[in-house]
Formats: C-alpha cells, structure tokens, sequence
C-alpha cells in the first residue's frame, strides 16, 4: 500500500510541471526579508537536525505516508497561493524521493506557487559549502 501511494505522487509530480528553484535564488530572497517564502524541509529529520535553511519548517519526509501527513499539516492554514519552496537534500537530485511526491501533494490542494529547490547533490554540497546561512 505504501509503495502504491508513493508511486502514485511521483507519477502526479512528474507529469505536473515542477517549478524548480535554484538555491542562489532561495538564499537571496531569504536575505531580502522582504515576502519570504515559506521554505519547508520535506526530508528526513536527522538532516533537519544536523543543519537546515534558517526559518525553514521540517514537514516530513514525503516519500513515507507519515510524512506526507506531517505536511499536510505544515500547510493546512497557509492560504493557498503563498509562496513555498521545498527542499530535501538527502541525496542527488535524481535521486531524491521527498521532493517529488511533496511537490505533488502540495499541487493537488490547491498551492499554486510551489517552487522546489535543486538540489544536485546533497545539502551540504549545494547549500553548505556554498556558504548559504544554515541553523
């Protein structure tokens, strides 16, 4: 059952049009303070523990049923045209199974400025060592 719904997101996200945002961009809008997005961290806790996005909220990891819920949860009250940027950064971009299925889940309530930031090869390497601020 869980493997049918996780393949049913990602069947939803990839053939939805993914907004994809580079992580220059994210950074930048997140220093401007001006109209922030809210930046959610769709993948798994110890990566949100060890180091995440300043102000970024940890919704679960998406590709399991019980972090789909947690972010259902996460954005329940936002209304639905806010701007949002996920991001993962366990693993390589093609590889990741958080983003994918979030990105789905987010389109299907009606969130229509949804932004995924790429992330080609983990957070470290594409955020960290880029000297982006982390908490």
């Amino acid at each position: 059952m869980k493997l049918c719904l996780i393949a049913v997101a990602l069947l939803a996200a990839s053939a939805a049009e993914i907004s994809i945002v580079e992580p220059a961009q994210v950074a930048a809008e997140l220093a401007a303070k001006s109209s922030r997005p809210v930046v959610l961290m769709v993948g798994f806790d110890v990566l949100y523990r060890s180091k995440h996005i300043p102000g970024s909220i940890y919704a679960g990891p998406a590709a399991r049923p019980d972090g789909i819920e947690m972010l259902k949860k996460a954005v329940e009250k936002l209304p639905r045209n806010r701007e949002i940027v996920l991001y993962c950064g366990c693993c390589p971009w093609d590889h990741c199974p958080n983003v994918h299925p979030a990105f789905a889940l987010l389109q299907q309530m009606g969130f229509t400025r949804v932004k995924v930031m790429h992330v080609p090869t983990n957070f470290k390497v594409d955020w960290i060592d880029h000297g982006y601020p982390v908490e």
